[in-house]
């Protein structure tokens, strides 16, 4: 199996618009506010059939997010959605204030994130939405790996008691779950079977963890056994399933759509080191520098985000932990 030979399914953003879509015919409280993102979105179908539970601020990220607090505090199950990287900069200081610090559960929903506008270059890149909302108290962060996980985040959104960030990219993704798969927010889900030993330890979120998949499956073909995280939430943070992985592997590696600095590779890092887990271990993500032009795929392998790349990384850090 090979990054370009992938059994496609939907967008996760289609996914998210059906499944809002079956939320809003049961319930009239849910509404969508949106910042002239219906068509990008995937949301024009919701429009046409919800008229009335769709609001259309335009291009202004600010209002949307006051608003959306507004609705919510009148018990209004709200899904804010803009594109990532305008949502979680322009609108920093009201998702702050006027959602968590004032504790309103609107359901902020970073649409095109990471590098899913591609060519269109940095200024359109959501490489700082972790870093900056981990950093404030009373949101939880959540990037959905596959159709499965956006189906259930979305669904456990509706009724979830605090304010919460879902992160969706622009790529048709693969099912990477078995039937009767169990998804929790703050869960993580491990993609192989359970062990007690192995030699690689994947942690990934979000469009990564196909990538850190098939560099499982890679290196299996090697002889060298993996552990593959679907950390689909970087708040709740997972540390039992964290812990376990990291204990029984001879290193880590993690695979984020994000900067380095501040991402979930960070708060792994951390974990880890305050709990007293010495690996080897490597963050792989976005450098800390100025970020190559071109679509998603070409950035990823520019960065080693790749079934290739990761392979590498693991067998790199494999090589230098039996030398020591």
């Amino acid at each position: 199996m090979s990054e370009n030979h992938l059994p496609i399914g939907s967008t996760n953003l289609d996914i998210f618009s059906k499944t809002l879509m079956e939320l809003a015919e049961q319930d009239r409280d849910v509404l969508v506010v949106t910042s002239d993102s219906r068509g990008s979105g995937k949301l024009t179908p919701f429009g046409e059939k919800f008229p009335g539970q769709i609001v259309e601020i335009g291009i202004a990220e600010q209002n949307l997010v006051g608003v959306s607090a507004g609705l919510a505090s009148y018990g209004k199950k709200v899904f804010a959605v803009s594109p990532a990287s305008f949502l979680t900069a322009r609108a920093l200081e009201q998702i702050k204030n006027d959602v968590a610090y004032s504790n309103r559960p609107v359901k902020v929903i970073g649409i095109s994130a990471g590098v899913s506008y591609g060519s269109l270059g940095s200024t359109h890149h959501s490489l700082h939405d972790f870093s900056v909302l981990q950093a404030i108290n009373n949101i939880d962060i959540v990037a959905p790996a596959d159709n499965f996980e956006t189906v259930q985040a979305i669904r456990a959104a509706v009724h979830h008691p605090r304010p919460i960030y879902i992160r969706f990219g622009k790529k048709p993704m693969p099912d990477l779950h078995a039937p009767g798969t169990h998804f929790e927010i703050g869960k993580a889900i491990q993609l192989t079977p359970q062990s007690n030993h192995y030699d690689v330890a994947f942690i990934a979120s979000g469009e990564t963890v196909f990538r850190a998949y098939l560099a499982s499956q890679a290196l299996a073909e090697k002889g060298i056994t993996c552990c593959v995280l679907s950390l689909h939430s970087i708040r709740p943070f997972d540390e039992d399933a964290v812990l376990h992985a990291a204990v029984n592997s001879k290193v880590v590696v993690t695979v984020e759509e994000h900067c380095v600095n501040g991402g979930l590779g960070s708060r792994v890092a951390s974990f880890l080191m305050q709990a007293g887990v010495f690996r080897p271990l490597r963050i792989v993500g976005i450098p800390d520098e100025h970020t190559v032009t071109g679509s998603q795929v070409e950035i990823f392998q520019h960065y080693s985000i790749s079934q290739q790349g990761l392979s590498q990384t693991a067998l790199h850090l494999l090589e230098k932990e039996s030398v020591s």
